[in-house]
């Protein structure tokens, strides 16, 4: 309840943005998935002090027609009011579906204990409408998100293992 206060607060500031640069953008994953981002939500605030990187990824049950990821994408923008007011967010590029259904959020933090406290608190409700087991998040302490997408190579730094679901690979440069 204190976060969903704290995004009305930010509202009310007009603190709290959806840039359109990045929407379209195409993110390629070490697993040869790829997903575009269909919105971005931004906090008006200094630059993080202690960035980290968030990738979350999830395949709601039942969802598999284009109208129903439609529906999901448009009810999404309602999910806005439990997260944007976590402490520490900066921001989040939302990720369409890929080929293998699974929806992304790829955030920046300030603070990796933030990031980590705010996907464990996540993963509940992502739990209750989607697939068994498919919840997944990865916290990448002292990288920018925008760095981290212009050059994954940058990974490398504090996580060494060449694959996985979370790793971006590339990026276009958005719309």
């Amino acid at each position: 309840m204190r976060g969903a206060w704290r995004t009305i607060v930010l509202l009310a500031q007009r603190r709290l943005t959806q840039p359109r640069g990045n929407v379209g953008r195409r993110i390629w994953f070490a697993d040869d998935t790829s997903a575009i981002v269909y919105r971005e939500t931004v906090i008006v605030r200094p630059p993080p002090s202690a960035p980290a990187v968030l990738v979350v990824g999830f395949r709601l049950r039942g969802i598999r027609r284009p109208w129903a990821h439609f529906l999901f994408r448009v009810e999404s923008e309602l999910n806005t009011i439990l997260f944007a007011g976590f402490p520490g967010l900066v921001s989040k590029l939302w990720l369409r579906h890929d080929q293998r259904q699974t929806y992304r959020g790829v955030y920046q933090w300030d603070d990796a204990d933030l990031a980590e406290s705010y996907a464990r608190a996540l993963w509940w409700v992502l739990a209750l409408v989607s697939e068994r087991g498919s919840v997944k998040y990865v916290v990448l302490p002292g990288l920018g998100r925008d760095d981290v997408l212009d050059d994954p190579t940058l990974i490398d730094t504090v996580d060494p293992s060449p694959g996985g679901w979370w790793r971006p690979r590339r990026a276009n440069t958005g719309a």
